[in-house]
C-alpha cells in the first residue's frame, strides 16, 4: 500500500489549484512515463481528488487539497498514531487490534473505502478533503458508564473548532455537529467487552474541511465544510488539539460524568426550546425540546410534563 501512494502523492505535491502543471513535467519530476502519470491522474480522480485536464496544458487541482503532514502528526501526539493514506475504516481498524492499544491510541486516515456513519449510513470519504480518525479509550465501569459519551466528544470537537475561529456551529443531539444548519462533522462509536467489566471504546469522528463537487453528489443531507472560512484550520494542527481536547473531556467524563458537559451542550444545542419529533420506530413523539439529562438522553415536554429519552433520532419540524 505504502508504495502504492508513493508516486501519487508525488505527483499531488506537484498539482496545484491555481496553475496548471504539464504531464511531461510531471513525469520528469516523478521518474514515470507520460503513461504512467495519466493511469495515476484516473485514479486519484476514483479517490475523490477532482483534477481539471486540458490538452496542451496538464493538469490543475478543481480547489486546494489540504493534505496531514504525516510526520509532524505522529511526532506531535504523544500516544501512538496510526496513520494511512488508505484504510477500509480507522474504527475497524482499532476493534481489529483493541487488545494491544491503550487508551489515547489514534488512528488517522486519508481516505476511507468503507466509512461508516450511524446506522450503518456511508460516510463518504474522499482523498486528503477532510478529517478521519478513530481514537481509542477504555472504560474499566463497563459499558454503563459510556452513556451520553457521543454527546461529550461532540463537545469535544466543538470546543476545538472554536478555538480556530470557527463559528455558526451547532450541535443535534446525539452526536452531529453543524455550522450554518448544516452537517460539518459527524460521530461513530462503538464498543466490545463486558458490560459490567473492562470496556473497550473506539470513538470515530469525521469532520468536512473542503468537499469536492462530485462528492457533495453522493450526500442526501445539507451539508457545511471549512472551505468558505477567511483562514481554513491546518488540518494537521487541528487534528493535533482535537486530540488533546478529547482526552482532556474523557479523563473528566470518567470523573463526574456528563453533568460537566451540559452547560455546553446547551449552549449549542439546535433545538432548544424547539418543537421537535423524535423518531422511534414504529412510532414517534413530538414535543418542545429541553435540553439533554445527566445520563444523555434527550428531554421533551409534552403537555406541560418533561419526559428524557434515550433510543431514537431528531427530526425536527420546520426549518432552523
Amino acid at each position: 500500500m505504502t508504495e502504492h501512494w508513493s508516486k501519487k502523492k508525488q505527483i499531488i505535491k506537484l498539482l496545484d489549484h491555481c496553475r496548471y502543471t504539464s504531464g511531461e513535467m510531471i513525469a520528469q519530476k516523478v521518474g514515470i512515463s507520460r503513461t504512467a502519470v495519466n493511469n495515476h491522474i484516473a485514479q486519484l480522480a476514483d479517490y475523490g481528488i477532482d483534477i481539471y485536464s486540458v490538452k496542451g496544458k496538464g493538469y490543475k487541482l478543481s480547489k486546494a487539497l489540504p493534505l496531514f503532514d504525516e510526520s509532524l502528526l505522529i511526532n506531535g501526539i504523544e500516544d501512538r498514531c496510526f496513520f494511512f493514506d488508505e484504510i477500509a475504516s480507522t474504527n475497524a481498524f482499532l476493534l481489529q487490534h483493541s487488545d494491544e492499544l491503550d487508551s489515547g491510541d489514534i488512528c488517522i486516515a486519508e481516505y476511507q473505502s468503507a466509512g461508516r456513519g450511524r446506522r450503518g449510513r456511508q460516510w463518504v470519504s474522499p482523498y486528503g478533503q477532510h478529517v478521519y480518525g478513530s481514537l481509542y479509550w477504555r472504560i474499566n465501569q463497563g459499558m454503563n458508564a459510556a452513556m451520553g459519551l457521543s454527546l461529550v466528544i461532540a463537545c469535544s470537537i466543538v470546543s476545538t473548532l472554536r478555538t480556530f475561529g470557527v463559528e455558526g456551529l451547532g450541535l443535534k443531539w446525539p452526536n452531529d455537529i453543524y455550522k450554518d444548519n448544516k452537517k460539518l462533522a459527524g460521530i461513530l462509536i462503538e464498543l466490545s467487552g463486558q458490560s459490567m467489566d473492562e470496556c473497550n471504546l473506539v470513538i470515530g469522528f469525521g469532520i468536512n474541511m473542503s468537499m469536492p463537487a462530485q462528492q457533495a453528489e453522493k450526500i442526501d443531507q445539507p451539508w457545511s465544510d471549512l472551505s468558505s472560512l477567511d483562514t481554513m484550520p491546518d488540518k494537521t494542527n487541528l487534528l493535533l488539539a482535537l486530540h488533546k481536547q478529547l482526552k482532556l473531556d474523557l479523563a473528566k467524563f470518567e470523573v463526574f460524568g456528563l453533568t460537566e458537559f451540559i452547560p455546553l451542550w446547551q449552549q449549542y444545542d439546535l433545538f432548544y426550546d424547539k418543537e421537535i419529533e423524535l423518531v422511534m420506530s414504529p412510532k414517534s413523539i413530538v414535543g418542545v425540546c429541553k435540553g439533554i439529562d445527566s445520563q444523555g438522553g434527550v428531554i421533551l415536554e409534552t403537555d406541560g410534563v418533561q419526559t428524557a429519552y434515550i433510543g431514537g433520532e431528531i427530526s425536527l419540524r420546520g426549518t432552523l
